[in-house]
């Protein structure tokens, strides 16, 4: 057996850093999680830490803005993974990583903060098309300095729309009416956030995802919303009332919401009318579908997820 890369996440106390920090632990590599001083004093922060110790994984103080914490960390592992969240100057100064990684000339792979719908495939209206042209950015940056590569194309995270069917302002799914984006025809593809990053860890040592974009679209978790919504009455025994807003609606009230409310909404267009997730023809010259390349995965399905709630 080769040995098994040590990783680097940046970001890793964020919402999808932790369970990747937790997924490479898990998978037995050495994990390292560079943190910055104000969320080690952090005290909503101490308890996530604390797992992270138990876990074995290595903390160290250092962030992204600052370089030569940056090269002294990234000089101790052999794979960089960012999880950095969606503030828009954060995604965008992922640039300076590519720069750190390029300095430091150890890394066999870079991971950029992607964990959504693949930057350069999709159409998205503002304020989201501002957000995914800076991974787009990072990308460019990326293969520009020829670092090795995997972007991770999660799609829906099913803590953000399952406990809520995707209803703003909701703390559980509906049971008496529901509104749809569109015509609710759009299928749209979701997933646990643990199995996004156990899929995510197991490309790290495989030589099929260098330099290619995985997707994550397992069959048992691709669903329209009226499928959804059909799955979720079963459930509960109960027809809901449904609302449609037209597409029209939608981007006048994208239009119309202040930030950050309109960057939700414009990825809900996207996701829900426009169908990001499943319009792509993921083509071998550029990606691989991940519960294809790793069967034994045993991932959560929508239907399995749903059932907590009921």
């Amino acid at each position: 057996m080769a040995e098994k890369s040590k990783i680097l996440i940046i970001g890793g106390t964020g919402y999808i850093g932790k369970f990747i920090v937790e997924a490479s632990a898990n998978a037995g590599h050495p994990t390292f999680v560079l943190v910055r001083e104000s969320t080690l004093s952090d005290p909503s922060k101490s308890s996530l830490i604390d797992s992270f110790n138990n876990s074995g994984v290595t903390i160290i103080p250092g962030d992204m803005y600052d370089h030569e914490s940056l090269i002294k960390a990234i000089k101790l592992v052999d794979v960089v993974i960012s999880t950095v969240g969606l503030g828009q100057t954060q995604l965008a100064d992922q640039v300076k990583i590519v720069a750190a990684i390029k300095e430091a000339g150890n890394i066999k792979r870079f991971y950029p903060s992607e964990f959504g719908f693949d930057a350069d495939r999709s159409h998205i209206v503002e304020p989201g098309k501002t957000a995914l042209a800076a991974k787009a950015q990072v990308r460019r940056a990326i293969e520009a300095e020829k670092i090795p590569y995997t972007y991770v194309n999660s799609n829906g995270f099913a803590g953000y729309f399952l406990p809520t069917l995707a209803q703003p302002g909701a703390t559980a799914p509906p049971r008496d009416k529901v509104v749809s984006l569109g015509d609710g025809n759009t299928k749209v593809v979701i997933n646990d956030e643990h199995d996004i990053a156990t899929y995510t860890i197991k490309t790290v040592d495989d030589p099929r995802t260098v330099n290619k974009s995985v997707y994550l679209k397992p069959p048992g978790n691709i669903y329209s919303f009226n499928e959804l919504v059909s799955l979720w009455e079963k459930k509960i025994g109960k027809t809901l009332e449904k609302v449609y807003l037209s597409e029209d609606q939608v981007l006048k009230n994208i239009e119309e919401s202040p930030f950050p409310h309109n960057l939700v909404m414009s990825i809900m267009h996207a996701i829900f009318v426009t169908g990001v997730h499943t319009n792509i023809e993921i083509e071998p010259s550029f990606g691989e579908e991940a519960s294809e390349l790793y069967p034994d995965v045993k991932y959560t399905t929508v239907d399995e997820y749903l059932s907590r709630f009921v």
